[in-house]
């Protein structure tokens, strides 16, 4: 677990692991929720790396009459 500190700025610095492993880089835009007292940062992709994340999904699932 690694932990940062927040500056007089309110800035926290990720650290470099983390960065690394994300693949974050200087001015990409992230997301920020706080869900059940915690904060998350949510990277935001480009629409061109989202491209076949769901490739082979199930879609045999049953439906509804009103719904097809």
């Amino acid at each position: 677990m690694q932990f940062v500190t927040i500056s007089p700025k309110f800035q926290v610095v990720i650290p470099r692991p983390i960065r690394e492993s994300l693949r974050l880089s200087p001015g990409q835009k992230v997301q920020v929720v706080e869900y059940n007292g915690r904060i998350e940062l949510i990277p935001e992709k480009h629409i061109k790396e989202l491209r076949g994340f769901i490739k082979g999904i199930n879609t045999e699932i049953e439906r509804e009459k009103d719904r097809v």
